[in-house]
């Protein structure tokens, strides 16, 4: 296998170049786009699969990348894609193109997708009453010391009675939700606000989410409740695990590791959250991006802690399977660089993309209060609704 990478000078818009059949992942106009499916590999083996390639690269410091998702349950297999032509922007404001064996599919032209009216329908999967019976389990489960804390999520399904167009829901996300890692990957779109890990060269990050609150619009009221969420107990419990629990699952692997003392508040368009940065500096050997995710995902902000025993009820409670939701994706390359997003405010196609599968779920611990936690999906599923839905 043999790949080539040329510098790009005119612009092409990543969504564009995904369209609604390719691959995204992009956040501020930084990211990648593919098309076609030059190989699949297992993501375990991506990183060497890559630098076995023969690459000729006219831009320095370029590789070949693989593209794809890493399911919620420890341990599963996952897969990742290498396109056939895949576009990077980088930070620096350079473009390129790498194509796998003369791949000489043409960049699609940027296009606005034509607007649609189609009729959906909304509806609960989960049942509302199982929803918060489990909401109430994982409390107790807390309060009576077996658990830290637990993540409990639902699903609601959209219906459309005309295909859903993958590249305007895109094209929606990024007006709306431009600073999230925007993604799209074998009917798995979304835009999620939480960077799992990054790796680049021998430099380290992560900025995990935990601890919600809506966003009314107003600013006023916005400020007030982005107070009431700092000086939350439960929220700042809910955050703390997860802070920890990525501390102590790179530190071993970073000659040091340095974050944030005091979270701060992340806003998108729908609602707010506790976040705390991370950075550090990897030790020789250094791990691929590959690693660090299988270590880190899920991290509590999903699964909860202990993690055992939290996937163990939530497996016993939840009643359905996560899926890709709560995992990872992302993108990793021959030098073991990537950047990962935990995989939240998304929505899973189907194959006819007639039916969309939407999953939302909050952090319980002891102050919880299931009605509140549902208010709390609701919010959350607000992203992807606002994308989908175009009556």
């Amino acid at each position: 296998m043999r790949a080539v990478t040329l510098p790009l000078e005119e612009h092409h818009d990543l969504n564009d170049v995904a369209g609604g059949d390719g691959y995204l992942f992009v956040r501020n106009g930084v990211g990648i786009a593919g098309r076609g499916v030059a190989a699949q590999v297992p993501a375990d083996e991506a990183a060497a699969f890559l630098a076995a390639i023969d690459h000729d690269d006219h831009v320095g410091g370029i590789h070949p990348v693989a593209i794809g998702t890493v399911p919620f349950v420890p341990g599963s297999d996952s897969t990742l894609i290498v396109p056939c032509v895949t576009v990077g922007a980088g930070s620096d404001g350079r473009r390129w193109v790498t194509r796998i064996d003369g791949a000489d599919e043409p960049l699609p032209p940027g296009a606005t997708p034509p607007p649609s009216a189609a009729s959906f329908t909304v509806a609960p999967r989960t049942p509302i009453d199982r929803y918060l019976a489990a909401v109430t389990v994982a409390r107790d489960a807390v309060r009576a010391g077996r658990l830290v804390k637990a993540v409990i999520a639902r699903e609601v399904d959209v219906h459309a009675d005309a295909p859903i167009d993958v590249h305007a829901v895109l094209q929606r996300l990024k007006a709306a939700f431009g600073s999230s890692y925007r993604y799209s990957v074998d009917g798995f779109i979304g835009a999620s606000p939480e960077l799992l890990v990054a790796v680049d060269g021998s430099t380290v990050r992560s900025h995990p989410l935990a601890g919600t609150a809506p966003r009314s619009g107003d600013i006023d009221v916005d400020r007030a409740t982005a107070e009431r969420l700092v000086a939350s107990t439960k929220d700042q419990i809910e955050h703390r695990v997860v802070i920890d629990m990525i501390h102590d699952t790179l530190l071993p692997w970073c000659s040091f590791l340095d974050w944030e003392p005091e979270p701060s508040v992340v806003t998108v368009a729908n609602v707010m959250h506790l976040a705390t940065e991370m950075e550090g500096h990897l030790s020789d050997p250094r791990p691929d991006a590959m690693t660090l995710v299988r270590a880190l995902c899920p991290t509590p902000a999903l699964g909860g802690f202990p993690r055992a025993d939290a996937l163990a009820l939530i497996a016993e409670v939840e009643g359905f399977d996560r899926g890709r939701y709560g995992g990872a994706v992302g993108w990793v390359d021959a030098a073991g660089n990537g950047t990962w997003a935990v995989a939240i405010r998304c929505a899973e196609l189907s194959a006819d993309r007639h039916t969309a599968r939407l999953v939302a779920g909050g952090g319980i611990v002891a102050d919880s209060d299931p009605l509140a936690e549902l208010a709390e999906t609701q919010a959350k599923l607000q992203a992807m609704l606002a994308a989908i839905v175009r009556p």
